[in-house]
């Protein structure tokens, strides 16, 4: 442990981990809907993986993360069809896959209306790493 009570799984920037450690706190506490019902169903699963919520990485605050399997969820609400969102969103993605991680997108309504099917693709892309 580092000498705030980090532990080595820290991935954001180390000039910001505080900020961004806040931040993802305040996210935990004010989950969306469909983030809620996804870490339900991720938390029940008999996935083998541990996945985080909230978690920092980089410069950013991911939705839900597998560490292990360098695999990332992000849950998108309807601004996320804005076309500057959208860009901001690939920038996001390029630079996390350039940081070695996969990103998957669901949108709020695939979560809340198939939850099992959004699980099954995560799972599916976990067994083909």
């Amino acid at each position: 442990m580092g000498k705030d009570g980090a532990q080595w799984f820290e991935t954001a920037s180390i000039d910001r981990y505080k900020l961004l450690k806040e931040f993802a706190k305040e996210n935990r506490r004010h989950m969306t809907d469909a983030e809620k019902v996804l870490w339900k169903v991720l938390r029940q699963s008999k996935c083998s993986f541990k996945f985080r919520r909230q978690h920092p990485i980089y410069d950013y605050i991911a939705d839900f993360i597998c560490l292990e399997k360098r695999l990332i969820i992000e849950v998108d609400g309807a601004y996320h069809c804005e076309p500057q969102q959208q860009e901001d969103d690939q920038i996001r993605t390029d630079i996390l896959s350039d940081m070695g991680y996969k990103v998957l997108r669901f949108t709020n309504d695939e979560v809340l209306s198939s939850p099992h099917t959004v699980l099954n693709m995560i799972k599916d892309e976990i067994n083909n790493k």
